[in-house]
Protein backbone atom coordinates (compact mmCIF):
# COMPACT_ATOMS: atom_id res chain seq x y z
CA UNK A 1 0.00 0.00 0.00
CA UNK A 2 2.84 2.40 0.82
CA UNK A 3 4.46 1.84 -2.58
CA UNK A 4 1.10 2.34 -4.27
CA UNK A 5 0.59 5.68 -2.47
CA UNK A 6 4.08 6.82 -3.45
CA UNK A 7 3.42 5.88 -7.07
CA UNK A 8 0.07 7.72 -6.97
CA UNK A 9 1.63 10.88 -5.53
CA UNK A 10 4.41 10.69 -8.09
CA UNK A 11 1.80 10.47 -10.86
CA UNK A 12 -0.12 13.42 -9.40
CA UNK A 13 3.09 15.46 -9.19
CA UNK A 14 3.91 14.59 -12.79
CA UNK A 15 0.45 15.64 -13.97
CA UNK A 16 0.65 18.91 -12.02
CA UNK A 17 4.09 19.65 -13.49
CA UNK A 18 2.80 18.88 -16.98
CA UNK A 19 -0.21 21.12 -16.42
CA UNK A 20 1.94 24.00 -15.22
CA UNK A 21 4.28 23.47 -18.18
CA UNK A 22 1.33 23.56 -20.57
CA UNK A 23 0.00 26.80 -19.05
CA UNK A 24 3.44 28.44 -19.27
CA UNK A 25 4.53 27.10 -22.68
CA UNK A 26 1.40 25.94 -24.57
CA UNK A 27 2.93 26.60 -28.01
CA UNK A 28 5.71 24.09 -27.30
CA UNK A 29 3.12 21.48 -26.30
CA UNK A 30 1.09 22.13 -29.46
CA UNK A 31 4.23 21.93 -31.60
CA UNK A 32 5.47 18.69 -30.07
CA UNK A 33 2.02 17.16 -30.50
CA UNK A 34 2.01 18.19 -34.16
CA UNK A 35 5.52 16.81 -34.72
CA UNK A 36 4.45 13.49 -33.19
CA UNK A 37 1.40 13.28 -35.46
CA UNK A 38 3.62 13.99 -38.47
CA UNK A 39 6.02 11.21 -37.50
CA UNK A 40 3.17 8.74 -36.96
CA UNK A 41 1.84 9.59 -40.43
CA UNK A 42 5.24 8.94 -42.01
CA UNK A 43 6.05 12.59 -42.75
CA UNK A 44 9.84 12.94 -42.93
CA UNK A 45 11.62 15.69 -41.00
CA UNK A 46 15.05 16.49 -42.45
CA UNK A 47 17.86 19.05 -42.47
CA UNK A 48 20.04 19.99 -45.42
CA UNK A 49 22.77 22.57 -46.05
CA UNK A 50 21.84 25.31 -48.54
CA UNK A 51 24.42 28.03 -49.29
CA UNK A 52 26.05 27.29 -45.95
CA UNK A 53 22.83 27.53 -43.94
CA UNK A 54 20.90 24.72 -42.27
CA UNK A 55 17.46 24.39 -43.84
CA UNK A 56 14.82 22.16 -42.27
CA UNK A 57 12.14 20.60 -44.44
CA UNK A 58 9.30 18.11 -44.35
CA UNK A 59 8.58 15.55 -47.04
CA UNK A 60 5.82 13.07 -47.69
CA UNK A 61 4.49 10.91 -50.49
CA UNK A 62 6.07 8.11 -52.54
CA UNK A 63 9.78 8.58 -53.25
CA UNK A 64 9.18 7.77 -56.91
CA UNK A 65 6.53 10.48 -57.23
CA UNK A 66 7.00 13.66 -59.24
CA UNK A 67 8.30 16.40 -56.88
CA UNK A 68 6.08 19.18 -55.62
CA UNK A 69 7.69 21.96 -53.56
CA UNK A 70 5.53 24.19 -51.35
CA UNK A 71 6.84 27.46 -49.84
CA UNK A 72 5.16 29.03 -46.79
CA UNK A 73 4.51 32.69 -46.10
CA UNK A 74 5.67 35.42 -43.72
CA UNK A 75 5.91 34.17 -40.16
CA UNK A 76 4.96 30.68 -41.35
CA UNK A 77 6.62 27.29 -41.53
CA UNK A 78 6.50 23.98 -43.36
CA UNK A 79 3.65 22.68 -41.16
CA UNK A 80 1.33 25.31 -42.63
CA UNK A 81 0.88 22.89 -45.55
CA UNK A 82 -0.19 20.03 -43.27
CA UNK A 83 -3.74 19.93 -44.63
CA UNK A 84 -2.92 20.37 -48.32
CA UNK A 85 0.21 18.23 -48.70
CA UNK A 86 -1.64 14.90 -48.15
CA UNK A 87 -3.73 15.56 -51.26
CA UNK A 88 -0.56 15.56 -53.36
CA UNK A 89 0.91 12.58 -51.52
CA UNK A 90 -2.24 10.47 -51.97
CA UNK A 91 -2.18 11.35 -55.68
CA UNK A 92 1.34 9.89 -55.98
CA UNK A 93 3.43 13.06 -55.78
CA UNK A 94 6.42 13.53 -53.48
CA UNK A 95 5.98 16.76 -51.54
CA UNK A 96 8.82 18.86 -50.13
CA UNK A 97 8.01 21.67 -47.66
CA UNK A 98 11.05 23.73 -46.63
CA UNK A 99 11.19 26.10 -43.69
CA UNK A 100 12.59 29.28 -45.21
CA UNK A 101 15.71 30.71 -43.60
CA UNK A 102 14.65 32.36 -40.34
CA UNK A 103 11.42 30.38 -39.94
CA UNK A 104 10.24 27.13 -38.44
CA UNK A 105 13.14 24.84 -37.58
CA UNK A 106 15.61 26.34 -40.07
CA UNK A 107 18.62 28.43 -39.11
CA UNK A 108 18.08 32.15 -38.44
CA UNK A 109 21.44 33.83 -39.12
CA UNK A 110 21.82 37.45 -38.05
CA UNK A 111 23.67 38.33 -41.28
CA UNK A 112 20.92 37.21 -43.69
CA UNK A 113 18.76 39.87 -45.39
CA UNK A 114 15.44 37.92 -45.26
CA UNK A 115 14.41 39.67 -48.48
CA UNK A 116 12.15 37.84 -50.92
CA UNK A 117 14.98 37.88 -53.47
CA UNK A 118 17.45 36.18 -51.15
CA UNK A 119 14.82 33.69 -49.95
CA UNK A 120 14.18 32.86 -53.62
CA UNK A 121 17.90 32.11 -53.90
CA UNK A 122 17.53 29.75 -50.94
CA UNK A 123 14.65 27.95 -52.67
CA UNK A 124 16.73 27.47 -55.84
CA UNK A 125 19.64 26.28 -53.66
CA UNK A 126 17.25 23.88 -51.93
CA UNK A 127 16.33 22.36 -55.31
CA UNK A 128 20.03 22.06 -56.15
CA UNK A 129 20.90 20.46 -52.81
CA UNK A 130 18.21 17.79 -53.28
CA UNK A 131 19.02 17.26 -56.96
CA UNK A 132 15.54 18.32 -58.07
CA UNK A 133 15.89 19.29 -61.73
CA UNK A 134 12.27 20.31 -62.29
CA UNK A 135 9.33 20.61 -59.89
CA UNK A 136 5.76 21.78 -59.59
CA UNK A 137 6.21 24.81 -57.35
CA UNK A 138 3.68 26.45 -55.05
CA UNK A 139 3.86 29.42 -52.71
CA UNK A 140 1.50 31.05 -50.25
CA UNK A 141 1.43 34.77 -49.40
CA UNK A 142 5.09 35.91 -49.16
CA UNK A 143 5.99 32.41 -50.38
CA UNK A 144 3.90 33.14 -53.48
CA UNK A 145 6.06 36.18 -54.15
CA UNK A 146 9.19 34.09 -53.66
CA UNK A 147 8.10 31.36 -56.09
CA UNK A 148 7.26 33.96 -58.74
CA UNK A 149 10.86 35.15 -58.51
CA UNK A 150 12.09 31.55 -58.75
CA UNK A 151 9.93 30.92 -61.83
CA UNK A 152 11.24 34.08 -63.50
CA UNK A 153 14.88 33.45 -62.61
CA UNK A 154 14.97 29.70 -63.26
CA UNK A 155 12.02 28.88 -65.55
CA UNK A 156 13.46 25.53 -66.61
CA UNK A 157 13.21 24.35 -62.99
CA UNK A 158 9.44 24.96 -62.73
CA UNK A 159 6.98 22.89 -64.73
CA UNK A 160 3.86 24.36 -63.12
CA UNK A 161 3.41 27.30 -60.75
CA UNK A 162 0.77 27.54 -58.01
CA UNK A 163 0.07 30.85 -56.27
CA UNK A 164 -2.02 30.78 -53.09
CA UNK A 165 -3.17 34.24 -51.91
CA UNK A 166 0.19 35.44 -53.16
CA UNK A 167 1.98 38.71 -52.52
CA UNK A 168 4.28 40.28 -55.10
CA UNK A 169 2.38 43.10 -56.77
CA UNK A 170 3.41 46.70 -56.15
CA UNK A 171 0.52 47.49 -53.79
CA UNK A 172 0.69 49.42 -50.51
CA UNK A 173 -1.26 47.54 -47.79
CA UNK A 174 -4.22 49.37 -46.27
CA UNK A 175 -3.76 47.57 -42.92
CA UNK A 176 -1.15 47.94 -40.20
CA UNK A 177 1.80 45.80 -41.31
CA UNK A 178 3.22 45.90 -37.76
CA UNK A 179 0.55 43.40 -36.76
CA UNK A 180 2.68 40.58 -38.20
CA UNK A 181 4.97 41.15 -35.22
CA UNK A 182 2.33 41.70 -32.51
CA UNK A 183 3.32 43.22 -29.18
CA UNK A 184 0.01 42.98 -27.29
CA UNK A 185 -2.94 40.55 -27.05
CA UNK A 186 -5.09 43.18 -28.77
CA UNK A 187 -2.72 43.27 -31.76
CA UNK A 188 -2.66 39.49 -31.86
CA UNK A 189 -6.46 39.41 -32.05
CA UNK A 190 -6.39 42.10 -34.75
CA UNK A 191 -4.03 39.94 -36.77
CA UNK A 192 -6.31 36.93 -36.33
CA UNK A 193 -9.24 39.00 -37.65
CA UNK A 194 -7.20 39.95 -40.71
CA UNK A 195 -6.13 36.38 -41.43
CA UNK A 196 -9.46 34.59 -41.25
CA UNK A 197 -13.14 35.48 -41.71
CA UNK A 198 -13.87 33.18 -38.76
CA UNK A 199 -11.50 34.39 -36.01
CA UNK A 200 -11.40 32.50 -32.72
CA UNK A 201 -10.71 34.02 -29.35
CA UNK A 202 -7.12 33.31 -28.33
CA UNK A 203 -6.93 32.23 -24.67
CA UNK A 204 -4.85 34.58 -22.55
CA UNK A 205 -2.19 32.02 -21.61
CA UNK A 206 -1.74 31.05 -25.28
CA UNK A 207 -1.53 34.70 -26.35
CA UNK A 208 1.14 35.32 -23.71
CA UNK A 209 3.28 32.48 -25.06
CA UNK A 210 2.80 33.56 -28.69
CA UNK A 211 3.88 37.09 -27.76
CA UNK A 212 6.89 35.75 -25.87
CA UNK A 213 8.01 33.86 -29.00
CA UNK A 214 7.26 36.85 -31.23
CA UNK A 215 9.45 39.07 -29.04
CA UNK A 216 12.34 36.67 -29.64
CA UNK A 217 11.87 36.00 -33.37
CA UNK A 218 9.96 39.04 -34.62
CA UNK A 219 13.11 40.72 -35.93
CA UNK A 220 13.09 38.25 -38.84
CA UNK A 221 9.51 39.20 -39.72
CA UNK A 222 10.33 42.90 -39.41
CA UNK A 223 13.33 42.56 -41.73
CA UNK A 224 11.31 40.58 -44.29
CA UNK A 225 8.39 43.02 -44.13
CA UNK A 226 10.72 45.99 -44.65
CA UNK A 227 12.09 44.27 -47.73
CA UNK A 228 8.63 43.71 -49.16
CA UNK A 229 7.48 47.26 -48.44
CA UNK A 230 10.56 48.70 -50.17
CA UNK A 231 8.95 48.20 -53.58
CA UNK A 232 11.91 46.20 -54.85
CA UNK A 233 11.60 42.87 -56.67
CA UNK A 234 7.87 43.34 -57.31
CA UNK A 235 6.41 40.95 -59.87
CA UNK A 236 4.10 43.21 -61.91
CA UNK A 237 6.64 43.17 -64.74
CA UNK A 238 7.66 39.53 -64.26
CA UNK A 239 4.26 37.85 -64.48
CA UNK A 240 3.78 38.56 -68.22
CA UNK A 241 7.16 36.88 -68.86
CA UNK A 242 6.31 33.67 -67.01
CA UNK A 243 5.29 31.08 -69.59
CA UNK A 244 4.67 27.87 -67.61
CA UNK A 245 1.09 27.02 -66.59
CA UNK A 246 -0.01 29.03 -63.54
CA UNK A 247 -2.85 28.30 -61.13
CA UNK A 248 -3.97 31.15 -58.88
CA UNK A 249 -5.96 30.09 -55.80
CA UNK A 250 -7.44 32.84 -53.64
CA UNK A 251 -9.71 33.21 -50.65
CA UNK A 252 -12.72 35.33 -51.56
CA UNK A 253 -12.62 37.09 -48.18
CA UNK A 254 -8.86 37.67 -48.00
CA UNK A 255 -8.30 40.95 -46.14
CA UNK A 256 -4.48 40.79 -46.27
CA UNK A 257 -4.33 40.53 -50.07
CA UNK A 258 -7.79 41.30 -51.49
CA UNK A 259 -9.10 39.27 -54.39
CA UNK A 260 -8.60 42.24 -56.73
CA UNK A 261 -4.88 41.40 -56.61
CA UNK A 262 -5.65 37.86 -57.77
CA UNK A 263 -7.54 39.28 -60.72
CA UNK A 264 -4.58 41.54 -61.58
CA UNK A 265 -2.18 38.58 -61.46
CA UNK A 266 -4.55 36.56 -63.64
CA UNK A 267 -4.63 39.37 -66.18
CA UNK A 268 -0.83 39.78 -66.17
CA UNK A 269 -0.18 36.04 -66.60
CA UNK A 270 -2.25 35.40 -69.70
CA UNK A 271 -1.98 31.60 -69.47
CA UNK A 272 -3.03 31.47 -65.82
CA UNK A 273 -6.17 29.95 -64.30
CA UNK A 274 -7.92 31.68 -61.40
CA UNK A 275 -9.96 29.95 -58.70
CA UNK A 276 -11.58 32.14 -56.05
CA UNK A 277 -12.67 30.07 -53.06
CA UNK A 278 -15.96 31.28 -51.57
CA UNK A 279 -16.08 32.02 -47.86
CA UNK A 280 -12.30 31.68 -47.34
CA UNK A 281 -9.75 34.23 -46.21
CA UNK A 282 -5.99 34.51 -46.36
CA UNK A 283 -5.54 31.10 -44.72
CA UNK A 284 -7.40 29.30 -47.52
CA UNK A 285 -4.78 26.52 -48.02
CA UNK A 286 -5.11 25.63 -44.34
CA UNK A 287 -8.78 26.31 -43.64
CA UNK A 288 -10.44 25.49 -46.97
CA UNK A 289 -8.46 22.45 -48.06
CA UNK A 290 -11.44 20.29 -49.14
CA UNK A 291 -12.27 22.87 -51.82
CA UNK A 292 -8.66 23.48 -52.84
CA UNK A 293 -7.05 20.02 -52.64
CA UNK A 294 -8.81 18.35 -55.59
CA UNK A 295 -8.33 21.47 -57.72
CA UNK A 296 -4.56 21.68 -57.27
CA UNK A 297 -4.11 17.93 -57.78
CA UNK A 298 -6.03 18.14 -61.06
CA UNK A 299 -3.78 21.05 -62.10
CA UNK A 300 -0.47 19.26 -61.48
CA UNK A 301 -1.76 16.09 -63.14
CA UNK A 302 -2.31 17.84 -66.47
Amino acid sequence: MKKARIALWALVALLVAAGIGFLLRPVSYFDESMYLREALKGVGSRDIQVHGYRVHYLEEGPKSGKPVVLVHGLGGRAEDWRNLAPYFARAGFHVYMPDLIGYGRSEAPANFSYSVQDEAGIVIGFLDALGLKQVDLGGWSMGGWIVQLVAAEAPARVSRLMLFDAAGLHVVPDWDTRLFNPKTPAQLNELEMLLTPHPKRIPGFVAADVLRISARTGWVVDRAMASMLSGQNVTDGLLPQIKMPVLIIWGEKDRILPVAQAQTMHRLAAQSELDVVAGCGHLAPLECTPQIGPRVVAFVRK
